[in-house]
């Protein structure tokens, strides 16, 4: 595939994450957190089945890999959407889209500590420290005895789902991109899976009433088709042609799709923490991927979009 065709798909996945927490925010109008990710996760399945059927490309036959693609669908998928959902009950839309955007530093740390696939630099290591302080700026803690404290659990929950992200961002690279899998078959059966888990789930925590609206339906399928089905296709391929690191660096561009359309659409209020801490946390991950291919390949993407 192409740079330029790549540095498309970078931003589209972008779009789809970032506006995904609006659609969260819709979607839990009318639907428990359980319901959400049930539904999110059965019509993502559905759209890349359909989707691998059509194109005529071949299922994943590898036994092992079906077994990667369980671990990616539970860590990956089920818990963190559930996490985010949940937390779309308690706090603004675009402050989990500014949460969102530690994924970086997750990945980046799982993928230095945990896998061991990259050494911790002195820069790397600073990155980090300055990232977690931005997201300590983001969840202003000097408020949460304040009247007007923004839910703190909520908040945790958002940073609980971008630790799973940072995990199967480097999961996926080092045990899945290896097998070099069709990249509509890989995501297929990570989302059919983790639509199967969430179905034997669903009796114990996806209950309570169903209040059917436009905006929840609207929410639900762009939720559904495009930021869980089609996205998790754009994302296979960008992990598998970058690197783990590189790809999770879509958490530049989901904080301003989510506090934008948060504002626009919801009147949603960011405060001035918000932003600051924002900033703080890209300027950690700058800092901690400069000199490496990861950032290099970040520029080269940005050279390419502007062309």
């Amino acid at each position: 595939m192409t740079r330029v065709g790549m540095v498309i798909r970078f931003c589209m996945l972008g779009l789809a994450w970032g506006s995904s927490f609006l659609m969260m925010k819709l979607a839990v109008g009318g639907l428990s957190p359980g319901q959400v990710v049930l539904g999110r996760l059965g019509l993502g399945a559905l759209t890349l089945c359909l989707l691998l059927v059509l194109t005529r490309r071949a299922w994943p036959r590898h036994p092992k890999l079906w077994l990667h693609l369980a671990v990616t669908a539970g860590i990956g998928c089920v818990l963190p959407f559930l996490l985010f959902a949940w937390a779309a009950e308690r706090i603004p839309s675009g402050l989990s889209s500014v949460l969102n955007s530690g994924t970086p530093l997750a990945t980046a740390v799982v993928t230095a500590v945990a896998l061991r696939q990259e050494k911790v630099t002195l820069r790397k290591a600073s990155g980090i420290v300055i990232g977690a302080v931005g997201i300590l700026v983001v969840l202003s803690p000097w408020r949460f005895y304040s009247a007007g404290a923004i839910d703190l659990w909520g908040q945790l929950a958002c940073l609980g789902a971008v630790l799973c992200f940072g995990i199967v961002f480097s999961y996926t690279k080092k045990y899945v991109s290896a097998y070099g899998a069709d990249p509509i078959g890989v995501p297929a059966v990570q989302m059919l899976l983790a639509a199967l888990m969430m179905l034997v789930l669903a009796p114990f925590i996806a209950t309570g009433p169903v209040s059917i609206t436009v905006p929840v339906i609207i929410g639900m399928l762009l939720l559904g088709i495009v930021s869980t089905g089609l996205a998790y296709v754009w994302n296979f391929q960008i992990i598998a042609q970058w690197g783990a690191t590189a790809a999770s660096t879509v958490a530049y561009i989901t904080p301003l799709v989510g506090v934008a359309l948060g504002a626009l659409v919801l009147r949603e209020e960011i405060s001035w923490n918000q932003i600051i801490g924002a900033g703080v946390v890209i300027g950690g991950i700058v800092l901690g991927q400069s000199g490496s291919g990861a950032l290099q390949q970040t520029l080269v993407m940005k050279k390419e979009a502007a062309k």
